[in-house]
C-alpha cells in the first residue's frame, strides 16, 4: 500500500484528469501566506461525487493522503499536502445543480466561486452573501468557515450552509441537513463539517441560504485623526443597532497602500469603510444617522459611492487589502493573522496590537471586519531573514494571547491549518482531544488532510 499505488490505480479511473507535471504540482504547492512550497504527489480533477467517493476509496486502501484543493486562497496552509500524495482539485466541478426563489435556496458543487455564482444568480434577485475578500470557492468557504466583509449583517458560513452533501475516507457518501429551515433530528452534521478543513471528508455539494438583492445600497469612506475614535464608532454603532450591511477598519498604513496600488486619494489616518443597505428611504435614514454618530467621535465628512461602479470600485480596493499592503515593502513574504474579540474589548485589542507592532522593526498594517470584533495585521517580512520571521511570529503569538485573555479565539475566519496549531489547546482544552476522538473515527487511516487543524498524534 503506497501512494504510488494509488496513483496508478485513480489514473486508470480518471484517465488523463491526473497529472504529476512540474508545473501543476508547483501551483498547487503554493499558497497566500509565508508557508514554503509544498508539491502534493499527484494532482487529480474529479468530475462528479461518484468519482470523489472511488478516489477516497483507493487512498483509503493505499494509505494515500488526499487534500482538497478549490481556489488556493487560504491563509494558514490548508490545501497544502504536507505529507504527500493526492491533491484532490475540485475546480471542473462548479455548477449550480438547482436554485429555489421560492425557498430562497441554491444547491452547488464545491468548486464555483462566490462571485461566478452571484453572477448566475443576477436574475433571480437573489445573491449569496459571504463576501471574505478573495474569490473563493464555495466548497473552501465551507471547509475554513468563511467569514468576511458582510458577516455583520448577513452572519458567516456557519449561517449560511444549509446542507451538504461529503465523502468520507471511506467512499461513503452521506447527507446533511437539507433546505429546510430547521430540523431537530439528531446530531447537527453540517455543522460538524463546516469549519472541518477537510480533515473529516470531502465536500461535494453545498445547500445555501440566499438573500433578496437590495432595493438601494451606499458605500462611504470616512476618516479618523486616531484609531481609537473609528473603533469605538463601530462599538457604538454595533451597541444602537444601526443595520449595517459592512463596516471595516483600515490603519494609517493600509490607507497609505491603498493611495499607492489603487490610485487612491485617502489622507495616511485610520478610516471606516461602511455600506448601508434597504430601501432608498431605510437606507439614507441608517446613513444619515450613522454619520452624526461618527461625527461625535471626530469622524471626517464622508466620501460616498451611490453608484453600483464606485461601490465595486471601492470594495475591490479593500478587497485587494492583502497585495495593496504587500506592496508597502517589494518582494517580502506576509504572515497574516486574524483574531475576534467580543466587540466590548476591540479597543483594548486593536490599541495592544498597534503598540506591540510600533515596538517591532516590522511593517504591520492593521485592518478589519471590525464590526464583528475581527481584525488582521499583516506582518511584512524578509523571506531571507530568520530574525524577522522569529519576530513576526512573536508578535502573531501576543496577538493570539491576547485574543484569548480577551475571551476571544485566535482566528476568526481564517482557520487553523497549520500556522495555529500551536495555540488548539489554549483555547479549547480537552475539546481539542474530542475533535480528534472524532477524527480517528470518522477517518482512521488519517488520509484526510492530514498535519491540520488538530493534535499532531490524531492526524
Amino acid at each position: 500500500m503506497t501512494i504510488s499505488s494509488a496513483i496508478t490505480a485513480i489514473q486508470s479511473l480518471v484517465g488523463d484528469r491526473i497529472t504529476q507535471s512540474a508545473s501543476d504540482l508547483d501551483l498547487h504547492g503554493r499558497n497566500e501566506s509565508h508557508f514554503p512550497i509544498t508539491p502534493p504527489d499527484a494532482i487529480v480533477y474529479p468530475i462528479s461525487t461518484k468519482e470523489v467517493s472511488q478516489i477516497a476509496k483507493i487512498c483509503n486502501d493505499n494509505g494515500c493522503p488526499i487534500v482538497a484543493w478549490g481556489a488556493g486562497t487560504s491563509l494558514e496552509g490548508h490545501a497544502l499536502a504536507v505529507r504527500g500524495g493526492i491533491s484532490l482539485d475540485l475546480s471542473r466541478m462548479k455548477a449550480v445543480l438547482d436554485v429555489s426563489q421560492g425557498d430562497m435556496v441554491a444547491v452547488v458543487q464545491p468548486g464555483i466561486t462566490r462571485e461566478e455564482l452571484n453572477e448566475d444568480l443576477r436574475a433571480t434577485g437573489l445573491f449569496f452573501s459571504v463576501d471574505p475578500g478573495a474569490n473563493a470557492s464555495i466548497g473552501g468557504m465551507v471547509a475554513t468557515r468563511a467569514s468576511g466583509t458582510t458577516a455583520v449583517r448577513y452572519g458567516t458560513m456557519r449561517d449560511n450552509v444549509m446542507g451538504l452533501e461529503v465523502v468520507l475516507a471511506d467512499g461513503r457518501i452521506i447527507r446533511t441537513g437539507g433546505a429546510m429551515q430547521k430540523s431537530s433530528a439528531g446530531y447537527d452534521m453540517t455543522a460538524l463539517f463546516v469549519g472541518s478543513e477537510g480533515t473529516l471528508g470531502i465536500i461535494t455539494e453545498v445547500t445555501l441560504k440566499l438573500h433578496g438583492q437590495p432595493e438601494s445600497s451606499a458605500a462611504a469612506i470616512c476618516a479618523f485623526d486616531r484609531f481609537e475614535d473609528a473603533v469605538e464608532t463601530v462599538i457604538a454603532t454595533i451597541q444602537m443597532g444601526i443595520p449595517m450591511a459592512r463596516i471595516e477598519f483600515v490603519d494609517e498604513k493600509t490607507a497609505g497602500a491603498f493611495n499607492a496600488y489603487a490610485g487612491a486619494n485617502m489622507p495616511e489616518k485610520p478610516h471606516l469603510l461602511v455600506e448601508f443597505q434597504g430601501s432608498d428611504v431605510s437606507a439614507a435614514e441608517d446613513a444619515k444617522v450613522f454619520g452624526e454618530l461618527a461625527a461625535d467621535f471626530g469622524g471626517s465628512d464622508f466620501d460616498w459611492a451611490t453608484s453600483n461602479e464606485d461601490r465595486k470600485a471601492l470594495w475591490a480596493m479593500r478587497h485587494n487589502a492583502y497585495y495593496a499592503c504587500m506592496g508597502l515593502r517589494k518582494g517580502a513574504r506576509g504572515l497574516t493573522t486574524d483574531i475576534c474579540v467580543p466587540i466590548s474589548r476591540l479597543a483594548e485589542a486593536v490599541r495592544a496590537t498597534r503598540e506591540d507592532i510600533g515596538d517591532s522593526p516590522l511593517i504591520g498594517p492593521i485592518l478589519g471586519h471590525v464590526g464583528d470584533g475581527n481584525f488582521h495585521a499583516l506582518l511584512l517580512i524578509d523571506p531571507d531573514s530568520p530574525e524577522e520571521a522569529a519576530e513576526a511570529k512573536r508578535i502573531s503569538a501576543n496577538l493570539a494571547e491576547l485574543a484569548l485573555r480577551l475571551g476571544g479565539t485566535v482566528t476568526g475566519e481564517h482557520g487553523i491549518g497549520m500556522g495555529k496549531i500551536g495555540y488548539m489547546e489554549a483555547e479549547h482544552g480537552d475539546a481539542w482531544d474530542v475533535m480528534g476522538d472524532i477524527k480517528r473515527t470518522m477517518d482512521p487511516n488519517g488520509i484526510m488532510n492530514p498535519g491540520k487543524l488538530l493534535r499532531p498524534s490524531n492526524t
